[in-house]
């Protein structure tokens, strides 16, 4: 059937009607809507200056994240509930606390990216988020300001602090049990539905959160002709470890899998946070990111680095397993089948006594496409000679046409001992296993350093110093 998308807007139900499904909701927000305190910067989700709060329900409960309006599709918001910074004040014109704060603190130069600094915040605050410094500027990491520094900012987020969420009471009457399209923007509310599009429209683009897709209706304006929309369905939902290992549905966000992720390996808490921004981590799936087949994509290393496989799933064949290392064919080539869809990815427990250890390095440290990115599972024993690498696995990103496994230098580090010798026998390995390219964010040989010399510094993470550094005093 063809429906509408209707969202509740600022607290009021809401039929996105003006516009096709596969327009930008901040197209529609500062067109039809009219609501244009939300501003357009990047069109791409960097400068968040579009940020909105995403409402819905979760387990009865209201949930409220900060997202970028800039890579949201109409058809995607269907049945949430969409504030804006004009939805923050009462019917009698009264600031929220968060926008009082930033009155108060000279949170704002020119103005422009104000809204986008506010809706992250309260977004930030609504959702229970901490006033520690760090976790303000990783909530804000996504928002740009052009004028100034950011103390008053974040000192804006301080004074809030226990700003309350608003409410969102029509929400239940959103729901929707059916399976639903949108002028080809299809969403299905079944696996069953999902793999029934998928044969029906092979060449429908998949879209799961939207943070890659979304480009091509916002920076591109070229949006899909169709689209299936896996975002409700519930099988790829849900989180579970099990003997066998941990499984992740594909639908399942980064902000949702991190705390699952980072108390398996405490490292990747630190890599995963540098993915994107809040925002986008609100929206952004691992599945998708694999799906794109992206050289430079985060997700991948770490996922070759754990020996992780993909459930592959078809209305006619089933589920079949592929090991990660065999999904990727080329730049931009998959094993995935004009019929199949990615269901969940599984990561297997690591060797007993295993590190991972994850990198991205990039021009800027937040909301930046990583030049290099790496990830190293190593196992240890100890011998009578010392320890002994006993298990090696060295994944990279941004230096071939695909993430690749540096399988030769991961053969110089197998059975021999941590040492110097040893990391620079695996270095001498590793033109063997990567090709790096040159481009605007690193040349070749750029690359092939770091790609050494994130292995010199793993070596020094796991080695501690055999005496206390000495500091001249000043």
């Amino acid at each position: 059937m063809t429906d509408t998308p209707t969202i509740l807007l600022n607290g009021t139900p809401t039929a996105l009607t003006g516009a096709p499904p596969t327009t930008t909701l901040l197209d529609w927000l500062r067109g039809p809507a009219g609501l244009i305190g939300t501003k357009e910067g990047c069109a791409e989700g960097d400068c968040g200056a579009c940020t909105v709060a995403i409402e819905r329900l979760v387990d009865g409960k209201l949930t409220v994240q900060s997202a970028n309006a800039c890579m949201l599709l109409l058809g995607q918001v269907d049945g949430l509930g969409i504030r804006t910074v004009e939805g923050l004040t009462d019917a009698r014109g009264h600031l929220h606390p968060v926008q009082a704060a930033y009155v108060e603190e000279g949170g704002t130069q020119c103005g422009f990216c104000t809204p986008g600094f506010v809706m992250a915040s309260y977004a930030h605050l609504a959702s229970g988020g901490s006033t520690k410094v760090e976790a303000i500027h990783d909530a804000l990491a996504g928002n740009l300001c052009r004028c100034t520094g950011y103390r008053s900012i974040v000192a804006s987020v301080e004074r809030a602090a226990g700003a309350p969420a608003l409410p969102a009471d029509a929400l239940p009457t959103l729901a929707r049990t059916a399976d639903t399209s949108f002028e080809g923007f299809h969403a299905p509310r079944s696996l069953a539905s999902a793999l029934a599009l998928r044969a029906a429209h092979p060449t429908a683009a998949l879209l799961a959160g939207g943070t890659d897709l979304g480009l091509l209706s916002s920076r591109s304006r070229t949006p899909p002709a169709e689209v299936i929309h896996l975002a409700h369905v519930p099988e790829l939902h849900g989180i579970a470890t099990t003997p066998a290992g941990l499984r992740l549905g594909a639908a399942v966000t980064y902000s949702e899998a991190l705390p699952t992720l980072e108390a398996l390996h405490p490292a990747l808490h630190a890599y995963l946070t540098r993915i994107g921004s809040t925002q986008i981590r609100n929206l952004g799936t691992m599945a998708g990111n694999i799906g794109t087949a992206s050289p430079i994509g985060d997700s991948h290393p770490v996922l070759l680095a754990l020996d992780a496989s993909l459930e592959l799933t078809s209305a006619a064949r089933g589920p079949r397993l592929v090991p990660i290392a065999d999904y990727f064919l080329g730049y931009r080539k998959t094993a995935l089948a004009p019929d199949e869809i990615i269901t969940a990815i599984l990561i297997p427990p690591a060797p007993e006594g295993a590190v991972l250890a994850a990198e991205k390095i990039s021009k800027r440290r937040d909301q930046d496409i990583s030049s290099v990115a790496a990830a190293f599972l190593i196992a240890r024993e100890r011998t009578a000679d010392g320890d002994k690498i006993t298990h090696a696995r060295l994944a990279y990103g941004g230096v071939a046409a695909t993430p690749v496994r540096a399988r030769h230098a991961e053969t110089a580090l197998a059975g021999a001992p941590l040492t110097d010798a040893t990391i620079a026998a695996a270095i001498s390995e590793l033109p063997k296993d990567i090709a790096p390219l040159s481009d605007w964010r690193a040349s070749a040989a750029y690359r092939m350093l770091l790609a050494g010399n994130l292995l010199k510094r793993l070596h020094l993470r796991l080695t501690p110093p055999t005496a206390p550094l000495e500091v001249d005093a000043l």
